[in-house]
């Protein structure tokens, strides 16, 4: 059957402007950068991981009606549309200072979970990032870190 997620979708409002931030800040390659007529078929990936690939997608005609469109891109500013990605580093803390020193702005710093240690950032278009460094070996999530995590 399926063997593996060679593109993940990530809704954007402005193509070369997404390139500037996930090639230019983030370290992301161009895969493929084609005019289709109808749409510019854009995608980046990671050069750890050519195979997995990001489409930078702007909402809208031939997947989506107009009317749709507008509304996918009211949500995407609004951060709306859940985590677009988690991004694996061997040294979350190292990453960070990075990206914030290329002009990156951070929700929130690295923080140390059970799972390892992690932050989070947002594309210039609201879209929610995370880049997390994985703890070794197996993890034990307990009920107060599922409570933490709810706000409780």
């Amino acid at each position: 059957m399926f063997t593996r997620i060679s593109i993940h979708s990530v809704p954007v409002l402005d193509q070369q402007e997404a390139l500037n931030f996930y090639v230019g800040k983030l370290g992301f390659e161009v895969s493929s950068d084609v005019d289709l007529g109808f749409m510019r078929w854009l995608t980046v990936a990671l050069p750890s991981d050519p195979d997995r690939q990001l489409l930078l997608e702007v909402p809208g005609p031939p997947a989506l009606s107009d009317e749709v469109a507008a509304q996918v891109r009211d949500l995407v500013t609004k951060g709306a549309l859940g985590t677009a990605a988690i991004l694996n580093t061997d040294d979350c803390q190292q990453t960070y200072e990075t990206l914030r020193a290329r002009g990156v702005e951070f929700t929130e710093e690295p923080t140390k979970q059970p799972y390892g240690i992690d932050c989070a950032l947002r594309d210039p278009f609201g879209n929610h990032l995370r880049i997390t460094q994985l703890a070794d070996g197996p993890v034990e999530i307990t009920d107060a870190d599922i409570a933490r995590w709810q706000g409780e």
